[in-house]
């Protein structure tokens, strides 16, 4: 019987709990401040990413899992005879996926390298969707090309609460960022062809952005697939209960909430929530 092991970067922000569930490893991006480096949701969390934020008044800087740390993940499972799947952070935004290819092509195994075009939880969903077609018996080649025909149909997007993260990361001027804050405007981002794009600006309560964005997505809700409906947030528990809740009062089916680590973080910032789905 063949063997397959899961892997996936950790933008893709599954908890623990449904990482080990799964059986997925996770190869961690880095997150570094000055001279210190952090393996992503293993050397560091989100609430201590912020705090270090604050007192440093600056952004970390993020940068893409190296070849070689690939090579360690995925070595012991190869000289155990599996076959390896990854699945991480589009290619439009990291070297990871390239670096992936390139740790791929030094090991003497199969290892099949699958670019999500997505990020956070639009990752998560393609994730677990693998995980379910490798429960279900498929070969590792079968397992990549139903992935791969799903990748276009992942719907990811996020609510901002604040414009600052932006403003320190370079994403939006200084006025942009004053004028934002004064007016209240909530954007809301959504992936597109593996990028970000501003869909939506609203201006005044955070609830109010989470209404709109909602209110866009279930504009079509007989083509949400019910199977895999994910709510992420970024220290917003509250904000995630309240899309969850009215996500159920519309759709039926499970819906999965978890927590974003400290790369997504790092460009959305503090109480961020978003919603991801696959569209039939």
């Amino acid at each position: 019987m063949q063997k397959i092991k899961l892997f996936t970067d950790s933008t893709s922000d599954l908890s623990e709990k449904i990482l080990k569930e799964h059986n997925i490893d996770v190869v961690p991006l880095n997150v570094i401040f000055d001279d210190q480096a952090f393996k992503d949701g293993k050397d560091i969390k989100t609430d201590k990413m912020y705090k270090m934020v604050e007192e440093k008044d600056k952004l970390p800087k993020t940068s893409g899992t190296p070849p070689k740390d690939f090579v360690d993940a995925f070595k012991p499972y190869i000289e155990e005879g599996y076959e390896i799947i990854y699945i991480g952070l589009s290619s439009e935004l990291s070297a990871t996926y390239q670096n992936a290819k390139l740790a791929s092509q030094s090991l003497d195994g199969k290892i099949h390298v699958v670019d999500s075009k997505n990020l956070c939880v639009g990752i998560g969903i393609l994730v677990l969707k693998a995980a379910d077609f490798i429960k279900e018996g498929y070969s590792s080649e079968q397992v990549v090309e139903n992935v791969e025909n799903l990748v276009e149909k992942v719907e990811m997007q996020f609510v901002i609460n604040t414009l600052d993260y932006l403003h320190k990361g370079g994403r939006c001027t200084g006025v942009q960022n004053f004028v934002g804050t004064m007016l209240k405007i909530r954007p809301v981002v959504k992936v597109v062809d593996g990028g970000m794009i501003l869909a939506q600006k609203t201006r005044g309560k955070f609830k109010k952005a989470l209404q709109n964005m909602l209110k866009n997505a279930l504009k079509d809700k007989e083509q949400i697939r019910k199977d895999k409906i994910v709510v992420a947030h970024s220290m917003n528990k509250e904000g995630a209960d309240y899309l969850k809740e009215q996500l159920e009062k519309e759709l039926e089916g499970e819906i999965i909430m978890t927590e974003a680590e400290c790369v997504i973080s790092s460009h959305c910032g503090p109480k961020t929530v978003g919603l991801a789905y696959l569209k039939k």
